[in-house]
């Protein structure tokens, strides 16, 4: 029964009055029974409607912590070899434009990137905010380290006070070795691909000049070996459209304004799988 119901009594007094007055004590016995399902059905109404509203501020709150801790946590990885490049700088403004941020919402996420910078600044409440969400969340793992490696690498290469501090991230995070070096290594793939096949449209008689580069790149943005079977490559493809989906993501928790880095990440997936394809006919 629902918790809520015993607060619920108008239903059966009002039945139970109306039953005596039309049915005598089995008409009352009648008009109470039937407005305690009244009751009943206000209750679950009622209680439908507090759980939908606890849902949204749920997601609200994991949203604000992601977006925190995301370019917290970006500007930590950009300080980690001792100073900030231009690239890194570009990318994280990249990222900025990519999410549509203007106004005191730009100014949150430039003051949460510069945060980070500083070295004194604990980040401990942010990542253990962050390992409680991933622990029922795993989709927005992946796309949070997905987006601190492609910021790590805008100048070209990963340094190894950056590659200590992933290491560091994964321990805090509960993110396995092997989780983070099939992220890295799809990471490297999209960014390699995004300079050769990013032209391939899919379209008859208008596929780009396909090097074995190209395609090993591709199987890698994946995540699966050239050998792969036909079956073996389209699962892997579907489940990383889905874990990708920009709906499915946004449930989950990630901050709305990130839909649009979800969806490039969509297309970066369905280009890969579409050259592969192709270069298998």
């Amino acid at each position: 029964m629902n918790s809520f119901s015993g607060k619920f009594w108008a239903g059966k007094l009002v039945g139970a009055l109306i039953g005596f007055v039309s049915g005598g004590p089995f008409g009352l016995l009648v008009g109470a029974f039937a407005g305690h399902l009244l009751d009943q059905a206000l209750a679950r109404f009622i209680s439908g409607q507090d759980a939908v509203a606890a849902g949204s501020a749920g997601r609200a709150q994991v949203q604000q912590v992601f977006f925190r801790a995301t370019f917290r946590v970006m500007g930590r990885l950009a300080k980690a070899d001792g100073r900030v490049s231009e690239q890194e700088i570009d990318a994280a403004s990249h990222i900025m434009n990519q999410m549509g941020l203007t106004g005191p919402q730009r100014q949150a996420a430039i003051g949460f990137f510069t945060e980070g910078k500083d070295p004194h600044l604990n980040l401990t409440d942010d990542l253990t905010m962050l390992r409680n969400l991933f622990a029922q969340r795993a989709e927005l793992a992946q796309m949070f380290m997905e987006i601190q490696l492609s910021v790590a690498y805008a100048d070209g290469k990963l340094s190894v006070e950056e590659r200590k501090l992933f290491d560091k991230l994964c321990r805090d995070l509960g993110i396995s070795a092997f989780q983070f070096e099939w992220i890295h290594g799809r990471i490297q793939a999209a960014m390699r691909g995004a300079h050769s096949y990013s032209g391939f449209n899919g379209s008859a008689g208008r596929q780009s000049n396909h090097r074995g580069s190209d395609l090993k790149d591709a199987y890698a943005v994946l995540g699966v070996k050239s050998d792969a079977s036909d079956d073996e490559l389209k699962k892997a493809y579907r489940k990383l459209m889905s874990q990708h989906h920009p709906d499915k993501l946004i449930a989950k928790g990630l901050p709305e304004e990130m839909m649009k880095i979800a969806k490039e990440k969509t297309q970066e997936i369905q280009t890969a799988y579409d050259l592969i394809r192709r270069s298998r006919k």
